[in-house]
């Protein structure tokens, strides 16, 4: 079975950016939580049954790395597929880009868990997502700098 993936658009909104129009680094953050809630629910974690069943996912871990800079009004595109399963953690990785220009914008990658609330008790993983494949892969390599605009590239 394919890796499930998401597609989604957005707009950079005024709230988005700077003073000079520019994307603020967390609006990168909540562009990748807009298309994370979008695979959630691709892999059968819906947001009211999450909330009935008390099971949530949990961000343990972020890796970005901004490409370019994203500017006021531009609309972008977050891609986003369940990249590595594990016993009790998992990973997305997303991607942004601007479709105008054929730009890449950021790249991420997310290590989550499954948590029981209100108890906060970690869970397995459900035993159907070990049939995914990973369909692509983002990598950093160990000590790489994940944070911060990358001029000149």
């Amino acid at each position: 079975m394919s890796t499930p993936r998401i597609r989604t658009e957005v707009r950079v909104m005024f709230f988005d950016t700077d003073c000079g129009g520019v994307v603020s680094n967390i609006a990168y953050l909540r562009f990748i939580e807009i298309g994370r809630t979008h695979l959630a629910e691709q892999l059968g974690l819906a947001l009211a049954e999450m909330a009935e069943k008390q099971t949530y996912p949990v961000v343990v871990r972020t890796e970005i790395h901004y490409r370019r800079a994203a500017k006021l009004g531009d609309r972008l595109v977050i891609e986003g597929w369940l990249d590595e399963v594990r016993h009790a953690r998992f990973w997305c990785a997303f991607r942004i880009t601007r479709p105008s220009d054929n730009t890449l914008i950021a790249e991420c990658r997310q290590m989550l868990a499954l948590i029981e609330m209100p108890s906060g008790k970690l869970l397995r993983l459900p035993e159907h997502w070990k049939k995914y494949t990973k369909a692509e892969s983002i990598r950093y390599s160990e000590g790489e700098c994940r944070i911060g605009l990358v001029s000149g590239e």
